[in-house]
């Protein structure tokens, strides 16, 4: 039987001078509707169109079960889907939506706060951090950047911290260096795949506006792209190094994503105490929809 499926395109973490990250957003009506191996086809049908795309089931007015697979696999977490995907759903249900949400995903039931009349944006605790202490060698981590090893802030650590995706976050000592990097796909992958990480987030505290924080670029060739240009999850486990190394300075952390120079993607970064007193990461940002319509799965 053909199926028909709510679609959107969205623009996740996209301002007035810059594209954001486009995900593909699917509403589904009740658990099972599609299955993985469907899910994972369209994701692979739109490959190059979106860089992942989230399947959401409502489980009540303001719980969801989502669901995140890139062209390659199924992901377990993804942080600009869900801003996407949340920030829809808000909107969408205005002035009658609810002031926080649940999400279901396969790193635990997160929150999400509704700042649309704040600060036109949705607020998602990143999952519990995990450690890893298995960092590669700074000279192989150079050449696969294809870097010179003294663009490497050698005065702050290399660390690998899951958030939501296994991150390998890297200290570039300037602007220059950061936006210079421009590494080979397969090459990356490989290495990604050889240490054991989904995405590799570089940093520098050297940024274009100086109102910022913090410039990062994301490269995920795991997920059969070079680089993510506005990411949730890498930056959640980037604001959790911040606080690791005592780096957390002001109340929000604003963040200069990609790599283009002044026509960069914003990401919000706070910290707050959950339940059990642990400081935990919340991403924030808003999106914009630019395509809406049916996503037809014929048998």
């Amino acid at each position: 039987m053909m199926k028909r499926i709510k679609f959107k395109k969205i623009d996740a973490f996209a301002t007035g001078k810059s594209e954001g990250n486009p995900a593909g957003c699917i509403w589904l009506d009740e658990p099972g509707e599609l299955s993985a191996t469907e899910m994972l086809q369209i994701a692979k049908e739109m490959k190059g169109f979106v860089s992942e795309v989230g399947y959401a089931t409502p489980v009540s007015e303001n719980e969801y079960d989502l669901k995140y697979y890139s062209s390659e696999r199924e992901l377990d977490f993804c942080g600009h889907v869900t801003i996407a995907t949340m920030y829809d759903i808000v909107k969408t249900n205005e002035p009658t939506a609810h002031e926080s949400y649940q999400i279901n995903t396969n790193r635990g039931r997160l929150m999400v706060e509704n700042r649309i009349k704040s600060d036109d944006s949705v607020f998602v605790m990143s999952p519990d951090p995990v450690e890893n202490n298995n960092v590669p060698d700074i000279s192989e981590i150079a050449a696969k950047l294809r870097i010179n090893e003294s663009e490497i802030n050698s005065r702050l650590p290399i660390t690998i911290i899951n958030a939501g995706l296994e991150t390998l976050v890297v200290p570039i000592s300037t602007l220059d260096s950061i936006l210079g990097i421009q590494p080979d796909l397969d090459e990356l992958k490989d290495f990604c795949y050889k240490s054991g990480v989904d995405i590799i987030e570089v940093f520098t505290p050297d940024v274009y506006e100086k109102t910022n924080d913090y410039r990062t670029r994301v490269f995920a060739p795991t997920f059969g792209y070079i680089e993510d240009p506005a990411t949730g999850s890498g930056n959640s486990a980037f604001g959790y190094y911040l606080l690791n190394n005592d780096l957390w300075k002001n109340e929000t952390i604003t963040i200069e994503q990609n790599g283009k120079w002044e026509q960069y993607n914003v990401v919000k970064l706070q910290k707050k105490a959950d339940e059990n007193d642990n400081q935990r990461v919340w991403f924030g940002g808003g999106a914009i929809s630019r395509i809406e319509g049916e996503y037809i799965i014929y048998p």
